[in-house]
């Protein structure tokens, strides 16, 4: 696997090695130990899978927070999205900022989202789908969002917005939120 940081810190895009051959190639698309050489959480409990029938969905912005933490692996698997994170980490020199990554079914590239890292994306295409590899069982009572649409982030999604959850769209925005994280 090839590993590239992204501009927050601990994020990562993590791209296949191909060992190709007239049958095609074969790839390693997780490796603990390479994981662990990057400082990145490879302890998986969950795996979970999103289809999403129309372009321009949007997923998230979700994040969890102590004792619960998470850390995502994203790959698209069919279609196409751009993933978006956004930093919560009130110590971090990028806290609030967010970066946007296309992945597609082709490059099969993935995205590393470390522990309290708000993530979400957008469909590109009708039936897209999404795998992620969560280092944490999910705990609703520490569960936390960031709206979409919240000008304090400035998310300039590829696309209007075509579907999105209730409570996604029921987010405080930061301006009127108390506390993101604890």
């Amino acid at each position: 696997m090839e590993f590239t940081p992204t501009d927050i810190a601990g994020a990562y895009i993590v791209d296949l090695h191909r060992i190709g051959d007239e049958r095609g190639f074969f790839a390693r698309a997780f490796c603990i130990n390479e994981f662990a050489e990057h400082n990145m959480d490879g302890t998986v409990v969950q795996a979970n899978l999103s289809f999403n029938t129309t372009k321009g969905t949007v997923r998230g912005l979700h994040y969890q927070i102590a004792p619960a933490p998470e850390s995502k692996l994203v790959r698209c698997i069919r279609g196409s999205i751009v993933d978006v994170i956004v930093d919560m980490r009130p110590d971090s020199a990028t806290y609030l900022q967010h970066i946007k990554v296309e992945l597609d079914c082709e490059s099969r590239r993935a995205l590393f989202v470390p522990a309290m890292v708000a993530h979400g994306f957008q469909t590109c295409h009708d039936d897209t789908e999404v795998m992620y590899m969560v280092s944490g069982l999910y705990t609703p009572e520490c569960e936390r969002g960031l709206r979409a649409d919240d000008p304090a982030l400035g998310i300039d999604w590829p696309q209007s917005i075509s579907t999105q959850s209730e409570k996604d769209q029921q987010w405080p925005l930061l301006s009127e939120a108390e506390e993101h994280t604890p």
